[in-house]
C-alpha cells in the first residue's frame, strides 16, 4: 500500500497522511495463521494422556482459557469475511465452549490432583484402545483390508513432505488425533512464517496442505469422533472438550472452503472386514498406485517447498497465499 499522492516528507503532518504500509507480520492473513495455530495445538494438548503436572496445572491456573479466548477474539478481528457467515456463527460457539470448559475447571477440577485427571483420562479412553471412541483416524472408515495402510501411508506422507517425525517421547502412533492436530499446528504456524519469509508461492504449497488434509483426514473422521467422545465422557472436561473440537473442525472447513465428507456411526467399523459383495482381494491387487507417491507429488514435497505444487485444491477458495 502506497500514497497515491506526492507529500512533502518534512512536513509536520506527513506521518499523519501517509498512508503506512503495514508489516507482514503484523497483516490479517498472519494474524490469522497464528491464532489457528494456537488454537490446534491447545486441543492437541488436552488429548493426550498428562504423564506430569504441566497441563493440570496449565488448566488450573485459567490460561488454558485464557489463551483460547483470546486466539479466538484475534482471529475474529482478523477473519476479513473469510468462511462467511458459518464461520463467524462457529467463532460465536467456540467462546460458548470456552466459557464451558472454564465453568469445569472452576467447579470441578480446582482442586485436582495430577492422579485425578490421569483417572479422568483413563475413564473416557481408557488404558487401551477403547472402541467406544478411539482416538485414531485408521480405525474409521476402513473399506477394505488395505485401507488402514493406505491411510497411514498417506499421513506419513504428510508428515515427511514437511520435514517432521513423531517424537520419540510421544508413544503415540501417526494416526492419534493429537498428533494429527499438532501436525496442523505446525503447518499453520509454517504458513505465518513463510507470508513473512518466502513469498506467495510457498505460502500457497502449506496452505493447500492444510486443506488436502482437513479435507482428506481430520475433516473426515474427526466430527464422529468428537460424537463418540461426548457420549462416552457424558460430561466434565473431555466432555467440552470433545465439543470444542466438533465447533473447530467445522470452522476449519469453512474457513479453508473445504468440504471433507465425514464418516457416520455406520462407517465406524474398526474391528470387522467385509469385502464387498462380488470383490476379493489377492496380493498386489491394487491398481491406484504408489498413495504416498501420489500425496508427495500432491503436497509439492518431492523437494520439500522448493517446487510449487501443481494440484492446487481449487475446490471452493478459502485464504491464499499472498499476505
Amino acid at each position: 500500500m502506497t500514497s497515491k499522492q506526492p507529500v512533502q516528507m518534512n512536513s509536520p503532518v506527513a506521518a499523519a497522511v501517509i498512508p503506512t504500509t503495514p508489516a507482514i507480520k503484523d497483516s490479517p492473513a498472519v494474524e490469522r495463521a497464528l491464532n489457528r495455530s494456537k488454537l490446534y495445538l491447545l486441543v492437541s494438548w488436552s488429548l493426550l494422556y498428562p504423564e506430569d503436572d504441566e497441563f493440570l496445572d496449565y488448566v488450573q491456573c485459567g490460561e488454558f482459557v485464557e489463551d483460547g479466548r483470546a486466539a479466538i477474539d484475534a482471529l475474529d478481528a482478523a477473519l476479513d469475511g473469510i468462511g462467511g457467515e458459518r464461520a463467524k456463527q462457529k467463532l460465536v460457539l467456540l467462546r460458548k465452549q470456552f466459557d464451558q470448559i472454564g465453568k469445569v475447571v472452576a467447579s470441578e477440577c480446582a482442586n485436582w490432583q495430577l492422579i485425578d485427571l490421569q483417572a479422568e483420562h483413563r475413564r473416557v479412553f481408557s488404558n487401551v484402545i477403547t472402541l467406544d471412541c478411539p482416538p485414531y483416524e485408521t480405525l474409521f472408515g476402513n473399506d477394505h483390508v488395505f485401507a488402514q495402510s493406505q491411510v497411514m501411508g498417506d499421513i506419513a506422507g504428510f508428515y515427511r513432505a514437511f520435514g517432521v517425525e513423531l517424537s520419540k517421547d510421544i508413544h503415540e502412533r501417526l494416526d492419534h488425533l493429537s498428533v494429527e492436530f499438532e501436525f496442523m499446528h505446525f503447518l499453520a504456524y509454517k504458513e505465518s512464517y513463510s507470508r513473512c519469509h518466502d513469498g506467495a508461492d510457498k505460502t500457497q504449497i502449506v496452505l493447500d496442505a492444510q486443506k488436502k488434509f482437513v479435507k482428506n483426514h481430520i475433516g473426515r473422521w474427526v466430527p464422529l469422533f468428537c460424537l463418540m467422545l461426548g457420549k462416552k465422557a457424558d460430561s466434565g472436561l473431555y466432555k467440552h472438550v470433545a465439543d470444542l473440537m466438533a465447533e473447530w473442525m467445522d470452522f476449519e472447513a469453512a474457513f479453508l472452503g473445504v468440504i471433507p465428507q465425514p464418516y457416520s456411526e455406520t462407517d465406524y467399523r474398526p474391528a470387522t472386514f467385509n469385502a464387498p459383495e462380488g470383490q476379493t482381494y489377492e496380493c498386489g491387487a491394487q491398481d491406484q498406485g504408489n498413495e504416498l507417491s501420489l500425496l508427495l507429488n500432491e503436497v509439492g514435497a518431492e523437494s520439500f517447498l522448493d517446487k510449487k505444487d501443481q494440484g492446487k485444491d481449487k475446490e471452493e477458495g478459502g485464504p491464499s497465499g499472498t499476505a
